[in-house]
């Protein structure tokens, strides 16, 4: 009777167990569940030959399309791009030229970093009540560097007022020079009105602006400044130190915009914005030996529509991932590989020379592109000129310099030219050098001289007068001793007559005498 209690008991808690278990389960996710939920999935990579899908950026902006444009800065290779001439007003990101135009009188020696510069009365000049702003006073005495990081830093449209009145001479004549600077780096869609953006007649296009900020990124001071996460003003004549926060939210996790925005591996250039540009951003992002610069202008934000999210970060940081996920960088051209051979005349032993690069050429192509499908062809410069569109693959063009080339050729010789086309156009040009050298076959040049000694118009002309005479001395010859022959001839002639006249006569004389008789006396 105790037994079966026992098993009674036994049985009742298996099945407590059985009824609570499912319930445990259901309090606490499957281990394979939460993984999968935070993974992010890998971009799909697409089959050779099919096109890549665009990045899903954010188009709102009151019905106003973006301009846009993602370049790979090692290899120039544009990697995407929506409306890049489309003219538009850059706001702030007119400061870039502004700090590459003081930059290059840094190294002009026309100024120095460490000099001190006093504001004007125009310092305010264009400035409203929400411009962004350090508070620049007329008399105040600040350093170029303090100047050029509270314009790049903090956008102080006040800072750029400073620096273009002291470098012009007055604003006027640094926006002059800063129209002059933009049609020398072929900006053609771009006019400066003043150096900081406010005024809404600035426009210049994603284009434009990367041509600009691609020159200004030559300065290393440049980077260092738009890439600082806070700077410290000292304390001048008029205001006291000011700390600085930079207003890239790609970069700066204390900036005006919180941490929300940041992106592993972006560096700073500059922001911008206006209720008539919309939000704008340009900004570089390095990853995987890869470097980027991406310019988004008209981007949405919480001033111009009912959105807190400024999607001038939120579109660049989807453009790098997109960039990064879908592009390699890699080697079309190799400096150490030799490219084509060329026949070589008057080389000892038919020797050729090689045509290698004289420097690499890199290129960034889409994930799909397969790498070493590269196609190399020797054209004539006139073939080159109405060449394939091919937008599928790449093709390495070489152009000779010279289609007879003669030895001797040195090693390093210039040879001609090779001509990269990537998507339907020109993507780089590079110069061809002899990989080895070529001696000169003596023999075959002596030969070679000596014909075309007896080519040139002049000697055929004397050969010819040569020939002329000689056949009008032969033929003069010839037509005296044939006069002379015949003339001996009739000689001989003449003489066979005289003797046989004279034959004759004597012939006559001995018959008159035979007819005489002896001792008569003829008379």
């Amino acid at each position: 009777m105790k037994s079966k209690k026992t098993l009674s008991l036994i049985l009742l808690l298996c099945l407590l167990f059985t009824l609570c278990a499912p319930l445990a389960l259901a309090q606490e996710p499957a281990p394979s569940e939460e993984p999968e939920a935070e993974a992010e999935e890998p971009a799909a990579t697409p089959a050779p030959g099919e096109p890549l899908e665009p990045p899903a950026l954010n188009f709102d902006n009151d019905g106003q399309y973006q301009s846009v444009i993602l370049v790979d800065l090692d290899s120039g290779t544009t990697l995407y791009q929506v409306n890049y001439m489309m003219p538009r007003r850059p706001a702030s990101l007119t400061k870039v030229m502004t700090i590459l135009l003081a930059l290059e009188a840094v190294e002009r020696g026309e100024v120095s970093m460490e000099t001190i510069i006093t504001a004007g009365l125009d310092c305010q000049n264009g400035m409203g009540d929400d411009s962004s702003s350090v508070y620049i006073v007329a008399g105040e005495q600040m350093t170029l560097r303090d100047l050029l990081y509270c314009a790049a830093v903090s956008s102080g449209n006040d800072a750029c007022n400073v620096i273009a009145s002291y470098l012009g001479n007055g604003i006027p004549g640094f926006v002059e020079r800063m129209n002059q600077r933009a049609a020398e780096l072929g900006c053609t869609q771009t006019r400066f009105v003043d150096p900081n953006g406010l005024s809404n007649d600035n426009y210049t296009c994603a284009y434009d602006l990367y041509l600009i900020t691609r020159e200004a990124m030559k300065h290393p001071e440049f980077m260092e400044i738009c890439d600082a996460h806070a700077y410290t003003v000292p304390a001048t004549n008029l205001n006291p130190a000011r700390e600085l926060k930079n207003s890239n939210a790609l970069i700066s996790p204390d900036g005006i915009y919180g941490p929300g925005y940041l992106y592993e591996g972006a560096h700073g250039v500059k922001t911008g914005y206006t209720r008539a540009a919309g939000y704008c951003l340009i900004s570089t992002a390095e990853k995987d030996d890869m470097h980027l610069l991406a310019i988004v202008m008209g981007c949405d934000g919480p001033y111009l529509s009912d959105t807190e999210t400024r999607y001038n970060f939120v579109n660049s940081a989807i453009l790098y991932d997109w960039g990064f996920s879908n592009f390699t960088s890699r080697s079309i051209v190799s400096a150490d590989v030799v490219l084509d051979y060329l026949d070589v005349a008057l080389a000892e032993d038919g020797d050729r020379v090689g045509l290698k690069p004289l420097e690499g050429v890199t290129l960034t192509l889409p994930n799909n592109v397969e790498s070493g499908q590269e196609e190399v062809r020797t054209v004539t410069r006139e073939e080159l000129l109405s060449a394939p569109v091919e937008s599928d693959k790449v093709v390495v063009y070489i152009v000779p310099s010279d289609e007879k080339l003669t030895a001797p050729v040195e090693a390093g010789q210039a040879l001609g030219e090779a001509h990269v086309f990537y998507n339907g156009g020109v993507f780089a040009t590079v110069q061809l050098v002899a990989a080895n050298s070529v001696d000169l076959n003596r023999w075959e040049y002596f030969k070679q001289r000596i014909g075309e000694f007896f080519s040139r118009p002049a000697v055929i002309i004397v050969l010819v007068v040569i020939v002329l005479l000689i056949v009008a001395y032969l033929a003069l010859v010839t037509r005296y001793r044939r006069l002379r022959r015949k003339h001996l001839k009739q000689r001989k002639l003449a003489e066979q007559r005289r003797k046989e006249l004279a034959r004759q006569r004597r012939e006559e004389a001995e018959k008159a005498e035979e007819s005489t008789p002896f001792g008569e006396d003829l008379y």
